[in-house]
């Protein structure tokens, strides 16, 4: 049985960053491409960040009950396709989905195991300078964004671990600390001493541990309103 792990992040908080990295470092790990109805973004490729489809498409798809899970954002669908967690099943691998809150929680009362990672950004700050200095979004978008950020953060604790990404290379290693801690346990084994480590390391971003930490992120998003 495939573990099933779910990465969901405010837009502009290095998530699809730290995916990308997570791939270099753990094996027999597959990832969702989502499917969406958005136009592509500068250098982005159909199958490779996303499927790209018409709206008669994605619909079709719905009807067809293709999707273990699909939400409209912003007036563009997005959606998880059924087929990936089949494939990753067949081939003996785990999944992650890359998807957002909405999506999250459709998947996780489809697969109640389903292990909920939530990537945080340092503050409200940081995350409009990096929405900013991105330069893909006009202001009325960088400002919508910061509000469905806000929104979205007060969702941390529907999720089993919280993630703060302000160093990349720390956070792909708390990250695969998670991933690979769940391995562990699902395997039911003792651990070794080094699978010990990784546990004591995953520990320290369960929700309850976390809880101190998020609480002057959530105040920054609150002070910037």
């Amino acid at each position: 049985m495939s573990i099933v792990y779910i990465v969901s992040a405010p837009s502009g908080s290095g998530k699809s960053t730290l995916v990308n990295e997570l791939f270099k470092v753990v094996s027999h790990l597959d990832f969702s491409i989502s499917y969406t109805t958005r136009p592509p973004r500068g250098s982005e490729q159909n199958g490779k960040e996303y499927f790209f489809v018409t709206k008669e498409e994605f619909e079709a798809m719905i009807a067809a009950g293709e999707f273990l899970e699909y939400a409209n954002v912003f007036g563009n669908y997005y959606g998880t396709a059924r087929r990936f967690l089949k494939q990753a099943e067949a081939s003996g691998n785990d999944l992650l989905l890359d998807i957002d809150v909405q999506g999250a929680a459709q998947i996780k009362k489809k697969i109640p195991d389903a292990v909920t990672i939530f990537i945080l950004p340092p503050g409200r700050e940081q995350l409009e300078w990096r929405l900013r200095n991105r330069g893909l979004d006009s202001e009325a978008v960088i400002r919508r964004r910061l509000d469905t950020a806000r929104r979205e953060i007060e969702n941390y604790s529907k999720y089993d671990y919280i993630l703060v990404n302000d160093r990349l290379e720390q956070a792909t290693d708390e990250l695969k600390a998670i991933v690979l801690a769940e391995r562990i346990q699902c395997s039911g084994r003792k651990p070794s001493a080094e699978e010990g480590r990784l546990l004591t390391t995953a520990e320290q971003f369960h929700l309850e541990q976390a809880r101190e930490r998020v609480q002057p992120i959530l105040v920054s998003f609150e002070q910037g309103r």
